[in-house]
């Protein structure tokens, strides 16, 4: 059989590239996240993602310059707080001093074609770690914990956010965010991307001493998903374009390239993101430095599979490195 013969497709590099459609990685396929701390000068480096730090305000804009300048168009803003005090509610995540609220029109006035989001929870603000308001007993209670993440995505709407990017995993939470941000008159210039199907994983360990927000007690499994299930993310996804989410995210990335197809084939018209998180920056890293393989080769191999499995936008910690890559 004529099909069953596929060397005659392959043999040449560029007949090699038009076998991989919609797969191709360019700067508007990546967005860079970055965590900003509350000491403007601070540089942070981070010991179990080598090559990753916490910056401040001033060091965060003189960082970024030349990045913008090979190509970085989009970044993802986590805010990180040493000084500010942290309460059952939150309260510093939207405060006039929380370091995400400065930084914002400071960015868009030194980066004015740079695409601005930020990650909207309440872990990196409670002294509890949770990412909602908990009851006396310790759960999550969902009414006042997606009105405190509805008040945050205004005010970091209001402050000069692009995307508001609520990670709380909060039943119902984009709905409240919409609602908030019509009332505030601010729907048509901030939109919502949905960490709409995030898994409880093993592979945020890094992340968590990088934002400084692990729990302070139990787990977040009663609200992340678990990491067997197809269906509650399929619902988890439902759920938030019925909400009006502009954009939706699978994460982490590389154990759920399934989900991530699952995702698109249902919501075609919906840009997807990818978050590829600490730990596999992490593992890719130490594997590459070790000589275990050509990093490379295998992180490009990597990003054209979440490609592949349906991801428009890649969030990852290599950004910098693949915008060097891009260039050559």
């Amino acid at each position: 059989m004529t099909s069953a013969r596929l060397h005659s497709s392959i043999f040449h590099p560029t007949l090699r590239k038009l076998q991989c459609q919609d797969v191709a990685i360019e700067a508007h396929n990546l967005m860079y996240p970055v965590f900003l701390v509350d000491d403007d000068d601070a540089v942070q480096p981070i010991p179990s993602m080598p090559g990753v730090a916490r910056y401040g305000l001033t060091t965060l804009l003189a960082h970024l310059e030349p990045l913008v300048a090979k190509g970085l168009q989009s970044i993802l803003l986590f805010g990180v707080v040493d000084k500010m005090p942290k309460d059952s509610t939150g309260s510093g995540a939207d405060c006039a001093t929380n370091p995400v609220i400065r930084a914002l029109p400071r960015l868009r006035a030194a980066f004015t074609e740079l695409l601005i989001a930020c990650d909207v929870c309440l872990c990196p603000y409670t002294d509890h770690g949770h990412c909602g308001v908990l009851t006396a007993d310790g759960l999550i209670d969902n009414g006042p914990s997606i009105k405190r993440i509805a008040e945050i995505a205004l005010a970091y709407a209001q402050a000069g956010a692009h995307i508001v990017a609520p990670s709380d995993m909060m039943d119902n939470r984009i709905g409240a965010i919409k609602q908030a941000l019509r009332e505030g008159n601010l729907e048509n210039r901030c939109s919502v991307l949905s960490y709409s199907v995030k898994f409880a994983s093993g592979f945020y360990g890094p992340f968590r001493d990088a934002a400084k927000s692990a729990p302070a007690f139990g787990d977040r499994k009663c609200y992340q998903l678990p990491p067997g299930s197809k269906g509650i993310a399929k619902r988890a996804a439902k759920r938030d374009v019925e909400e009006g989410a502009d954009m939706l995210m699978v994460k982490p990335g590389m154990a759920y390239l399934d989900i991530v197809k699952q995702v698109k084939d249902d919501y075609p018209e919906l840009p997807l993101f990818i978050y590829q998180v600490s730990g596999e920056y992490s593992m890719l890293l130490n594997a590459g430095q070790i000589g275990a393989f050509d990093l490379k080769t295998v992180l490009w191999e990597v990003l054209v599979g979440m490609r592949r499995a349906g991801a428009d936008c890649i969030i990852s910690y290599f950004t910098p490195l693949v915008l060097d890559w891009l260039k050559e």
